[in-house]
């Protein structure tokens, strides 16, 4: 086994209508005022306002910035950094799904640092610590909650750039299943499939470790338990906190672990053709699990036992390829595409997506070496549904 390390001081308080107790808990660390970052849609929605309620019961005084997109460009994340400085708030929190998460990270690091935050990508590279960073997710997918990174599309080459920091670990992750009561089936659907991902992707990655494999495999089998639960009954509060706790299970593995070709490949997807990123995660599974078999079934033998697959009388090959099939069951029914064809992808962009996709670290952890040649191809798979 390689070495390893295992490093995470985020705090998580989980507790169902634990939002309402938001104030008391942020306001040990608000000296000033405090940036609350997240979309419009949400603010809309209603779904904050016992949030809001909380903060104001605290006295902690804030800021909202609305102005979060999905798959977040640096031209919004340089609108939230000014928005943050105009107001001189000395704390940061995302309250939404990944991209709102994802944008708190970006301006809290961006409001101590130096340029762009493009200089950033890669490793440990921030110069000054971050403002501190909390959040609060409302879906069950992405795991930016608990994890060191945080990612913008450069919307001039629409690369979507990593930034990765033990920096930018939130400092207190607040999950309140509640919050998740009210998404639409579809998202549901995205960032259930995000999470599954996740982990599978964390499970089977070279820089694995035995806690972050244990993490991973528990995170899969919640999933595959009860996103379908969320997915249909979407009132039903016992499954929706238990995607919540997966999400956040396999965020902590991938944190540690990296991820795989799936990210490499769908982060294209997210730059070049603005689609979902839970959407593209999905859709590419099946087909980066059937390049990858052969690597590692033994790995895939675990993940299809903890989805309550019967492999027995299988070799090793055939259960592993039971992954594969779950996948796609699961897919067709919440309503995932079977190819990327149907996400809009146009391979006439395949020689960007190709160079894209293996300028990501996620292609030198992806269990199986990985060539520009089989990035090609299994984008090609994908988008023909060639299994």
């Amino acid at each position: 086994m390689h070495a390893f390390q295992f490093y995470f001081p985020t705090t998580l308080k989980s507790g169902n209508g634990l939002v309402r107790q938001s104030g008391t808990l942020l306001k040990p660390h608000v000296r000033n005022k405090l940036l609350v970052v997240t979309d419009q849609g949400l603010i809309d929605s209603g779904v904050l306002e016992s949030f809001f309620a909380s903060l104001a019961d605290s006295a902690i005084g804030y800021e909202v910035f609305a102005g979060v997109e999905p798959n977040p460009t640096t031209l919004v994340l340089d609108r939230a950094v000014a928005f943050l400085k105009e107001h001189e708030c000395d704390a940061v929190i995302g309250v939404g799904g990944g991209s709102s998460i994802d944008t708190a990270k970006g301006v809290a690091a961006m409001a101590t640092n130096p340029g762009n935050i493009l200089d950033y990508e890669g490793y440990d590279k921030l110069l000054h610590p971050p403002l501190p960073i909390f959040a609060i997710p409302t879906t069950s997918g992405t795991g930016s909650e608990c994890t060191a990174s945080t990612v913008f599309t450069n919307t001039e080459t629409l690369f979507k750039t990593v930034i990765i920091s033990p920096a930018l670990f939130p400092k207190l992750a607040i999950l309140d299943a509640e919050l998740t009561l009210k998404l639409p089936a579809s998202i549901t659907a995205a960032t259930g499939m995000d999470a599954l991902t996740h982990a599978i992707e964390s499970y089977v990655s070279k820089q694995a470790n035995p806690i972050s494999q244990a993490l991973a495999l528990q995170a899969i089998k919640m999933i595959c338990t009860h996103l379908p639960k969320a997915f249909f009954t979407g009132s039903d509060l016992h499954a929706r906190e238990q995607m919540l706790l997966a999400s956040f299970l396999a965020g902590v593995a991938f944190a540690q672990s990296k991820l795989g070709n799936v990210h490499a490949i769908s982060h294209t997807f997210g730059g070049v053709f603005n689609i979902p990123h839970g959407i593209a995660n999905a859709t590419l599974l099946p087909y980066v699990i059937d390049f990858n078999l052969a690597a590692c079934p033994e790995l895939f033998r675990d993940i299809a036992l903890a989805m309550g697959e019967n492999v027995d009388g299988l070799n090793l090959h055939q259960a592993g390829h039971k992954v594969a099939e779950h996948v796609m069951a699961l897919n067709k029914a919440i309503g995932i595409p079977a190819t990327i064809k149907e996400l809009g992808v146009d391979l006439d962009y395949m020689p960007q997506m190709v160079r894209d996709s293996m300028r990501s670290g996620n292609v030198l952890v992806n269990p199986r070496l990985t060539t520009a040649a089989d990035i090609e191809r299994i984008i090609s798979n994908a988008w023909h549904g060639v299994h």
